[in-house]
This record gives structure tokens, C-alpha cells and sequence, in this order.
């Protein structure tokens, strides 16, 4: 029986991610460590709340005597690190969070991990870090980092520290660099569910400038088979570039969505344009499709129809998330356990 932490389990790709494991997985046992920041929401995994091999620690990654707590008690031997914050906007109006969660909280994690003697260490981070492409090519896990946003530097950060603690200490530290996610139970802060949520209550669809900034867009169950194949077969001290081979434009996007849901074009807005904001992201993910034999799955077209269906069949959980009020799940279920 195999014992994982996965930090930031109640977050979008983190949920996910806890709920892969359990299905795919029948020897294991998944411990999630979240502190329930704005975007963590337990009602993500109210499904697996009674599964046996589940269970949730509130804690926060930068606070060095919990996680060595969690380590201890739950006889940790593989860690996921998911826990970030991870809004560019955000990072824009504040950095301070940032470096402090991602890059501290990282530091503490891998110390801990290093004096428990963890056998793995995947930290999953993000194609921000390699900057912004011209109009052809593609990130490959050799380019440089050039991070153009606080939030890109603060992950730019935590890959150099994790992938330092392998080389300096011997921690089995593997990366991975994804693409754009999309699909359920993401905080309606970011590019589709946001413009889901606008377009199903007619309201403006704000599109950064001239919306022909370009992303490649991968779905969250893509990312978790892939981040499960690096944590099984990855090799220690190397980086996996994680892709969808789905580039698009924002305002593709917007359109897509907006033809999906039968609402027509004049809902979107454009907006001021996002400071430093990147022009194009592409991901090259054939070193993991080649050593480990990772591809990705889900259609882009149906992917994206399933998505916007979520949501739509959804709207009592994307509505409770705007209002606050699915913070009340920990207090309801956790809070006297």
C-alpha cells in the first residue's frame, strides 16, 4: 500500500488529481493537504469523502511543523506537490502571496521531504515558466526560463529550488511544465469557466485585447494520467513537458463557447489588455510520449462540449463558489471530525 500527499488537493487539478488516483489505483492510499485558500473547495471531493483510502489534513505547505506532521502520522512515501497560488491577475495585484506560498512553501516541503527520506517528489508546475513564443515553435524541456509575470518568476522559483534538491541532496525529484487546463470544477476565475458562467447568465465576456492570444489547451484528466505516469516511470531529475497539442486563441475560445451555449458574439467585451501579458504558448510534449508513452485522450472538440456541459448541469456549484458560501462545506463536514 503506496501513501501519497498530494498538496493542494482541494483545488481544481488538484481534485482531480485525488480522484485519479483512487480510481486508477486500487493499493493506495491518497492523504490530502490543503489550506483551503480562496480557490480550494472540499465540495470538489465530496464524492470520495467516504472512501476509506481518502482522507483530508488542513494545513499549509509553508508551515514546517504541519507538513512534518502529516509526513509522520500518514507514513507519507510519495509527494505531489500541486499547492500554488496561480492566477496571473492576482500576482499582478500582489506578488507577496506568491513568493511566499510558491516559492517558500516549496522550500519547506522539500526539506521535509529530504529529512523523511521520501522516495518521490513530483512537483507539477507550468509552461508560464519558459515565457512567451514568436509565432512557430515550441517549448521543449531545454528552453530557457523566462518568466514575464510574478507568478511565472514565483514557479520559475520552486522548479529551480526542487530540481536543486535533487541534484545538491538526492531528493527523487521530477518535474513536470503543463499546458492550459480545462474541464470540471475549476474556480470560475479563469478563461472558460469564467466565460461559461458570463455567457449562461448573459452577461459581457471580457477578452484581454485583441484576444488572439494563443494557448494550448489540455484536459485535467490528460494532465492526471500524465502527472500518474510520471510519478510512476518518471526518471528522477528530469523535467516532462505536458501538452494538449490544442493551440487556440482566446477569442476562438470565447466563440466556441458562445456557439456551444447558442449565445451570440455581442455578449463579448474587450477589455484593456493584461500587463507583460505572453502572446503564445505551445508545449512539446514528445520526450514524455516517447520514454513513458504518455498521449493525450480527450478530443479537443468533445473536451471542450463535455466541459461547457459540466457547468451548464452545474450551475449550483459555480453559483456557490461566487458567493462564498461553498466555505461553509469544511465547517459542516470537518470541522468537529
Amino acid at each position: 500500500m503506496e501513501h501519497i500527499l498530494v498538496t493542494g488537493g482541494a483545488g481544481f487539478i488538484g481534485s482531480n488529481f485525488v480522484r485519479h488516483l483512487l480510481q486508477r489505483l486500487e493499493r493506495v492510499r491518497v492523504v490530502n493537504f490543503d489550506s483551503l485558500t480562496y480557490a480550494g473547495n472540499l465540495e470538489n471531493l465530496a464524492d470520495v469523502q467516504g472512501d476509506p483510502r481518502y482522507a483530508f489534513v488542513r494545513g499549509d505547505i509553508c508551515d514546517a511543523d504541519a507538513v512534518k506532521d502529516v509526513v509522520r502520522t500518514r507514513e507519507i512515501d510519495a509527494i505531489v506537490h500541486l499547492a500554488a497560488e496561480s492566477h496571473v491577475d492576482r500576482s499582478i495585484l500582489g506578488a507577496g502571496a506568491f513568493v511566499h506560498t510558491n516559492v517558500l512553501g516549496t522550500h519547506t516541503l522539500l526539506e521535509v521531504a529530504r529529512e523523511a527520506g521520501i522516495t518521490r517528489f513530483l512537483h507539477v508546475s507550468t509552461d508560464e515558466v519558459y515565457g512567451s513564443l514568436g509565432p512557430a515553435g515550441k517549448f521543449t524541456e531545454t528552453t530557457p526560463l523566462h518568466p514575464n509575470s510574478p507568478y511565472a518568476a514565483s514557479k520559475a522559483a520552486s522548479d529551480l529550488l526542487a530540481l536543486s534538491w535533487q541534484h545538491t541532496y538526492g531528493l527523487p525529484v521530477v518535474v513536470t511544465r503543463c499546458s492550459n487546463n480545462y474541464g470540471p470544477y475549476q474556480f470560475p476565475e479563469k478563461l472558460i469557466p469564467l466565460m461559461v458562467c458570463n455567457a449562461l447568465r448573459d452577461l459581457p465576456l471580457p477578452v484581454y485585447g485583441d484576444g488572439k492570444n494563443v494557448r494550448d489547451w489540455l484536459h485535467v484528466t490528460d494532465h492526471c494520467e500524465a502527472l500518474l505516469t510520471v510519478l510512476q516511470r518518471g526518471s528522477v531529475g528530469e523535467v516532462y513537458n505536458i501538452g494538449g497539442s490544442n493551440e487556440r486563441t482566446n477569442i476562438d475560445m470565447v466563440k466556441r463557447i458562445l456557439t456551444i451555449l447558442g449565445k451570440p458574439d455581442s455578449l463579448i467585451s474587450f477589455v484593456k489588455d493584461r500587463p507583460g501579458h505572453d502572446r503564445r504558448y505551445a508545449i512539446d510534449s514528445s520526450k514524455l510520449t516517447d520514454q513513458l508513452g504518455w498521449a493525450p485522450s480527450v478530443g479537443f472538440d468533445d473536451g471542450l462540449a463535455t466541459t461547457v456541459a459540466w457547468y451548464a448541469e452545474h450551475q449550483e456549484w459555480w453559483t456557490r463558489v461566487m458567493t462564498g458560501e461553498y466555505l461553509d462545506y469544511y465547517q459542516r463536514n470537518y470541522e468537529h471530525a
